[in-house]
């Protein structure tokens, strides 16, 4: 099996990842979240969304996030757009690229944006030329191309038709998404065969969701096709509004080190990318969605336990509860949590003896 010798990957994290989130996200983690990001080698980092708050009210904050962040020379910037009003923000955010999307389904695009896919197409058409003529690079994404929550499976041909329709639009890269993570490897190379027959295969994407439980699977089969740009979100966070059911991106620590595993270049820092995991579902109350993350975070622990005056009193990667707002195995609070590497041993203690046994 040839594979390549180096890979692109596009950490969708801070959109893709937080807009489904239902409580509010603040916009300072958000901005702490990209240049944490870009500080750990992600060169592509979807950061934004330019649509109506009424709709995704978690992405109303997109022009104070854009504001607040550090640039870093050679990371590209992308923002989701649906029409030129949100072209207009984004391009007064300084963004890089634009992102804009159809679906392979009929029925997913009359439920997410209330037309056909050609009526969305001719929507995107204007805004397509007015990225072009403002020098953004334009990104357009295949929702549902392996499966819809409304009618099911997908034909290679409907993706093919988007694709060519996305490409005729002037996109440059282009990609290919399982929305809802119900597709296995046998349903990943036809699609991509079809989508290969519109556009070169050096800039179309993989774009999976974990659902089921197959996106590293899918990421695999993408590879034997020759796909070498990857969406992944930090922490496994994710869904999407309009598709039931549907759970977060392939986690990017899970992705990493499956590549590293396989010998293929990221630029990225694993090590880094389990932290930011670890601090972005601590902000969030939760644990993160990553077997890779968890286990390597988890053993990190273990090691630094061995190393320090003070152990963590939690074995394990720490889970919030809900209810309480307090770690379920230690009954550390969040902040407690997040603070615990920089406490003084004596500081640690303090917080021990106020903890059940």
């Amino acid at each position: 099996m040839t594979l390549p010798k180096h890979v692109r990957i596009v950490e969708v994290g801070p959109r893709d990842g937080l807009q489904n989130e239902s409580e509010p996200v603040s916009t300072a983690i958000k901005i702490e979240l990209i240049d944490r990001l870009a500080a750990a080698g992600f060169v592509e980092i979807e950061a934004a969304s330019f649509v109506s708050p009424r709709w995704v009210p978690q992405m109303a904050d997109g022009s104070a996030v854009m504001a607040g962040i550090s640039r870093i020379a050679g990371v590209r910037y992308s923002v989701l757009v649906p029409n030129l009003r949100g072209l207009e923000g984004a391009i007064a955010a300084g963004v890089d690229e634009v992102v804009v999307f159809g679906a392979a389904s009929e029925s997913f695009s009359q439920r997410n944006i209330n037309c056909s896919i050609a009526e969305s197409m001719e929507r995107f058409r204007p805004v397509a030329v007015a990225a072009k003529a403002a020098g953004l690079s334009l990104r357009g994404s295949v929702s549902c191309a392996l499966g819809c929550p409304f009618e099911g499976a997908v034909a290679p041909s409907a993706v093919a038709d988007v694709v060519a329709r996305l490409a005729d639009l002037g996109c440059d890269y282009i990609d290919i998404a399982d929305t809802i993570g119900v597709a296995t490897p046998n349903q990943v190379f036809p699609a991509f065969e079809a989508a290969i027959r519109q556009f070169p295969l050096e800039r179309l994407s993989g774009h999976f969701h974990d659902t089921h439980g197959q996106a590293i699977a899918n990421v695999m089969a993408a590879l034997q096709c020759g796909v070498t740009i990857f969406h992944s979100s930090i922490a496994g966070l994710g869904g999407c509004p309009y598709a039931p059911g549907a759970t977060g991106n392939v986690a990017t620590e899970d992705l990493l080190y499956l590549f590293q595993g396989l010998g293929i270049s990221t630029g990225v820092d694993l090590d880094a990318a389990v932290a930011i995991g670890q601090w972005i579902s601590e902000r969030l109350g939760r644990r993160a969605t990553t077997r890779a993350g968890n286990a390597l975070a988890s053993k990190r622990a273990r090691l630094a336990a061995t190393r320090t005056g003070v152990p963590s009193p939690c074995n394990s990667v720490c889970t919030i509860d809900p209810q309480t707002g307090l770690c379920a195995g230690c009954g550390r609070t969040l902040d407690q949590i997040a603070r615990w590497s920089v406490m003084s041993d004596d500081e640690k203690r303090a917080v021990c003896a106020t903890l059940p046994t």
